[in-house]
């Protein structure tokens, strides 16, 4: 499980995000829901590592992430994934060498061994004999695909995902979304997902925070939440908003 206590991030004197309290839990897709300029994106940042808190803690399995010494921080970190909004995949190499990249960065297999969990990784995405492609050539789709596949290649805790349907067809989202779910339930990890996509909401989430101008302003399961609408104007008004 993942733990914010008191979390505060200021940029100059702009307090961006405002003593957040809030669980993530793990072998469920958690959604960090709001409006653009919230602050969620500032949140998922801060959650990991790339922005550093200006008080309170982030603490994965009760370890404080930014408190920790630079060897424990950087093993945690290899326990974390990631998928960008933009796939942030290597152009110039193939969808076998995107998905391996972290393998040769961080683990001492063998070159094989790499290729089987390569395959292992498509599998799992419906990219079968993929491999040779050209990453500069697929759909976006399939490139959210091959993202999801590289950012699972090692064996990890935390997937954390920053508007994975972002520029996609309503048909290819729901694809994506029945990948992380599936995944999440496979391997029991903590998923985070950061999106305004409603749709992904009433599918997939499981755990849902909502963030509005800077603080958590809700948090709870998605069967929770038509009743928190009826006593939560900002909740009620971002979720009509979004259909």
């Amino acid at each position: 499980m993942i733990q914010l206590l008191d979390l505060n991030k200021y940029f100059e004197d702009k307090h961006v995000l405002i003593n957040i309290n809030a669980n993530f839990y793990p072998g469920v897709a958690n959604l960090v829901i709001g409006a653009s300029g919230g602050g969620k994106s500032v949140l998922v940042k801060t959650m990991v590592g790339l922005e550093k808190p200006t008080s309170g803690q982030v603490l994965f399995e009760g370890k404080d992430y930014h408190n920790l010494e630079y060897e424990n921080q950087q093993a945690l970190r290899r326990e974390i994934g990631m998928l960008f909004q933009g796939t942030a995949l290597f152009d110039s190499l193939s969808v076998e060498q995107n998905v391996e990249f972290p393998l040769l960065m961080f683990s001492n297999m063998s070159k094989e061994e790499r290729i089987e969990r390569v395959n292992l990784c498509l599998s799992k995405v419906n990219l079968i004999n993929a491999n040779q492609m050209a990453t500069s050539e697929i759909s976006g789709g399939m490139k959210k695909r091959v993202g999801i596949a590289r950012a699972i290649a090692l064996p990890i805790k935390y997937l954390f995902c920053d508007e994975p349907n972002s520029g996609l067809d309503p048909l290819t989202s729901r694809v994506i979304d029945a990948l992380l779910h599936d995944i999440t339930k496979e391997f029991g990890i903590t998923t985070i997902i950061n999106s305004h996509d409603m749709k992904t909401v009433k599918d997939i989430g499981e755990h849902i925070v909502f963030i509005h101008q800077g603080q958590k302003w809700w948090q709870g399961s998605k069967e929770e939440l038509s009743e928190a609408q009826k006593s939560n104007p900002e909740l009620d008004a971002f979720v009509k908003a979004s259909f």
